[in-house]
């Protein structure tokens, strides 16, 4: 390696922390920066796949009580996935599809079964579901979690782990071969659609429980959610299904799928996107995804796909 093109890396390494190559693919055209995001959006299937090829091993090669628990998984998001994995061990997919014609008892084993009951005044809702998670946890030998399990501070209403949960419940409820419907999703309407169930009465004057809201607001799955359970769930079941069927029409639907989908609203892609609009699908923001995590924040400038090319031109230049 030249000094140029070591003094080029010391350059990029400098500027990872603030995402300083975003300036360098804002000015590629489109072509050269597709080639790069298929690239790293590739990698970030495959390490997500590998995930989920664990969590297969660990649910004894089932694929039902794999797609569950990615999605308790998913729908806990940053703040509490690992919990709500860890409800999905504790209330497996077979105690649900054995009560799933009875709504109330599927709502009952996993808000019981996240021990976050136990925190709330009672009313007579709450006591119903406590009596119906004493009898159901006996019949299936379930151990609720601590409440110190979860995150609660600074949550949103609306992403509560518990108005979640009965989200949860009624999708189960409602929705017959849960992993065919997701594995047949094609486009961003489709997933909206597919999770977007009412909850139960109780819950349209509620966010938690004993707390009345005074006027009645629906409680389905919005928009923004329903684009994050298709890029963090469907995709990633698609393509793992796709990949252990060897099919590849499903992993070509889920990269389409990402493609349908516009690209993710948070801090990191608002940083990409202050160098020029370099993310406008989810495949784009996921690529760039892969690029933060994996490269820039460990300064691998080297190793990164983005700072090959760059490195590259400077011996071109040479």
């Amino acid at each position: 390696m030249t000094d140029r093109q070591k003094s080029e890396i010391k350059r990029l390494k400098a500027g990872a922390s603030y995402f300083g190559c975003g300036a360098y693919l804002s000015k590629l055209d489109s072509l050269h920066r597709s080639e790069i995001y298929n690239t790293l959006g590739y990698e970030r299937l495959v390490r997500k796949n590998g995930d989920i090829t664990r969590f297969y091993k660990e649910c004894d090669s089932n694929w039902q009580q794999t797609f569950y628990l990615m999605l308790l998984r998913t729908m806990g998001g940053i703040d509490n996935k690992e919990a709500f994995t860890e409800l999905s061990r504790r209330v497996p997919y077979a105690a649900i599809l054995r009560e799933r014609e009875v709504p109330h008892n599927i709502e009952a084993m996993l808000i019981g079964g996240s021990g976050l009951l136990e925190i709330y005044p009672h009313d007579e809702y709450i006591l119903n579901l406590k009596r119906n998670f004493e009898y159901l946890s006996a019949k299936y030998s379930i151990t609720p979690m601590e409440p110190s399990d979860w995150k609660l501070q600074k949550i949103y209403p609306n992403n509560h782990p518990i108005l979640r949960l009965s989200q949860i419940a009624t999708f189960l409820t409602h929705t017959k071969d849960v992993m065919d419907r997701v594995l047949e999703c094609q486009t961003s309407r489709d997933v909206n659609i597919l999770f977007s169930v009412e909850t139960l009465p109780y819950w349209i004057n509620h966010y938690t429980p004993a707390s009345e809201q005074k006027r009645s607001v629906s409680k389905r799955i919005g928009q923004t959610k329903s684009d994050l359970l298709a890029i963090n769930l469907v995709v990633q079941m698609q393509f793992a299904y796709g990949s252990y069927t060897t099919s590849e029409r499903l992993r070509s639907r889920a990269l389409s799928l990402l493609e349908n989908i516009k690209a993710e609203n948070n801090s990191i892609i608002s940083q990409w996107n202050s160098y020029g609009k370099i993310a406008q699908t989810a495949f784009d923001s996921q690529a760039l995804l892969q690029l933060s995590f994996e490269y820039c924040k460990s300064h691998r400038c080297e190793e990164c796909p983005v700072g090959r090319r760059i490195v590259s031109q400077v011996e071109t230049e040479e």
